[in-house]
């Protein structure tokens, strides 16, 4: 047997294994899981948090390939908006990370998809859980307005589920706060984002608008996707697009919808000057119907069973699914549309794509 010192220090260096080098994101207690979403600069991933003791979602941007104008502009006011805002209608800001490749947003997860999965599964929602699920949006836009938030980008892919099946409204990148009245006076904007689809008839004119009415359309887009399965307006053609807008809205005979909810549809896709604003459309007959017995008689049975279910009931209830970040395509490929300066009117050659 071997004396010699050299050789045993050699044998203990060998056997000697390096650590493994966390990642940036496991230094903070995250485990990246499956993808959820992905897009031309970001990827969403899944993620087990030690530090929250859940699952979380991770909005992944690269840096390399973002543009300039949305990380210098658009993402810092992202991540400053939602920092301030806590609503259950909300999806909630936990972290963000930033690294000389990427950033790293760190939020809630909502395991159940997307409203725009419910109504590709079902093809079109029934009133009383539209009615649910609108209102749940409609006291969420509120919640953000009140605090001078305004979103500019609601769409049914950017309304998630949580475990509960409630709405969620996510995907603040177009988000901009700072937006309260001064003196009763609103601030005019005039940059020109969101989806064709969505898009009210002043974002698509490109003349300076206020955002909190634009908002109000694209919940009107909303409601009418709910209970129709369908978008109100085709986005295949810019030029049909802004007459359609400019128009009464029109209805198809199926399915079936009531005239009060038709009627609130009616006057959210109105003109600006006779649009309905957010205490409105929370009073409406729609969104406030006269229970019946039967109603009653459904909601005390739900009660019993609710009361009477276990904790892990609860925990099992409502099978996981991976969110779904595709795009409503019932009339045509969605286009989006951030201009840099307000045109005489949007065209293609005027606008940058960035997702």
């Amino acid at each position: 047997m071997s004396t010699d010192p050299a050789a045993a220090i050699k044998h203990s260096v060998v056997d000697i294994k390096p650590e493994k080098k966390l990642t940036v994101l496991e230094s903070h207690g995250y485990v990246l899981g499956k993808t959820i979403g992905s897009g031309s600069y970001a990827t969403v991933k899944v993620a087990s948090s030690s530090r929250h003791n859940c699952q979380v979602a991770i909005k992944i941007i690269s840096k390399f390939q973002a543009p300039g104008d949305y990380l210098k502009k658009f993402l810092p006011r992202e991540i400053e908006v939602v920092k301030g805002l806590k609503h259950e209608n909300l999806i909630r800001f936990l972290q963000a990370i930033e690294t000389t490749h990427r950033v790293y947003i760190v939020m809630e997860y909502a395991e159940n998809g997307s409203l725009l999965d419910v109504i590709r599964k079902d093809q079109h929602i029934d009133e009383k859980r539209g009615r649910r699920w609108f209102r749940q949006l409609v006291e969420a836009v509120e919640y953000c307005h009140e605090r001078g938030v305004v979103h500019r980008d609601i769409k049914c892919e950017n309304l998630l589920m949580d475990h509960g099946l409630n709405i969620k409204l996510s995907d603040f990148g177009f988000a901009r706060g700072h937006m309260k009245p001064k003196n009763g006076v609103y601030a005019l904007s005039e940059t020109f984002c969101g989806s064709y689809a969505y898009a009210s008839p002043e974002i698509l004119k490109g003349v300076p608008y206020r955002p909190q009415d634009s908002d109000v359309w694209s919940m009107g887009v909303v409601l009418y996707a709910i209970v129709f399965g369908r978008l109100p307006f085709d986005d295949t053609n810019y030029t049909q697009l802004l007459k359609q807008v400019q128009n009464k809205v029109t209805f198809p005979r199926e399915p079936k919808v009531s005239a009060e909810c038709r009627n609130l549809i009616t006057k959210i896709l109105a003109p600006v000057k006779t649009r309905v604003q957010i205490p409105q459309i929370l009073s409406d007959s729609w969104l406030n119907p006269a229970p019946t017995v039967k109603d009653q008689e459904v909601d005390a049975q739900a009660r019993k069973k609710e009361l009477a279910r276990t904790p892990d009931d609860h925990s099992s209830r409502y099978k996981k699914k991976e969110i779904s970040r595709e795009v409503l395509t019932l009339h045509g490929v969605r286009r989006r549309l951030y201009m840099r300066a307000r045109p005489s009117g949007p065209t293609h050659g005027s606008m940058l794509t960035i997702c």
